[in-house]
C-alpha cells in the first residue's frame, strides 16, 4: 500500500471531467497542487453511490476553501460507466472522475482488494487521502 510520502505511480488512465473523457496517466491527474483523491469499488454500487460520493459533492466548495485544488473520485469501471455516474449525481464540474477500468492504478497504489467472490473482480478498497504535488498524506 502507497505510504505517506511516497510518490504517486504513473499508470495510464481515464480522466472523466467538465470536458468529457480523455486519455490521460495518474500522475498527470494527482501531481500538481493539492488533491483530495478518494476511490470507491465501482460506480451506482450501492454504498458508494449513496454515502461517499454525496459528502465529497456536498462538501466540495468546503475542501476548495481550506486549500484543496482538485477532487478526484476512482473507481474500477469503464470511463462510460463513470460518466453516466457523474452526471447522474451531479458531481460532474465539482469532482473529477478516474476510469481505473483495469484496476492498474488500484493495484500500484496497493488498494486493490478482491471482489471475484461477488462477482466484482478486482477493485479499489475505499480509501481517501490527501495528495500535494504528487506525494501522498
Amino acid at each position: 500500500m502507497i505510504e505517506s510520502g511516497e510518490a504517486i505511480p504513473s499508470v495510464p488512465v481515464k480522466l472523466v471531467d467538465g470536458n468529457g473523457i480523455s486519455d490521460t496517466t495518474s500522475d498527470a491527474v494527482l501531481g500538481k497542487g493539492r488533491v483530495v483523491f478518494f476511490a470507491v469499488p465501482g460506480a451506482f454500487t450501492p454504498t458508494c453511490h449513496v454515502n461517499h460520493l454525496p459528502g465529497f459533492i456536498a462538501n466540495a466548495d468546503k475542501l476548495r476553501a481550506a486549500g484543496v485544488d482538485r477532487i478526484v473520485c476512482a473507481a474500477v469501471n469503464d470511463q462510460h460507466v463513470v460518466k453516466a455516474w457523474a452526471e447522474a449525481s451531479g458531481a460532474l464540474g465539482k469532482i473529477d472522475f478516474i476510469a481505473d477500468g483495469n484496476a492498474a492504478l488500484a493495484r500500484a497504489l496497493g488498494l486493490d482488494k478482491d471482489l471475484a467472490g461477488a462477482g466484482m473482480g478486482t477493485r479499489f478498497t475505499r480509501s481517501a487521502m490527501l495528495i500535494t504535488n504528487g506525494k501522498a498524506y
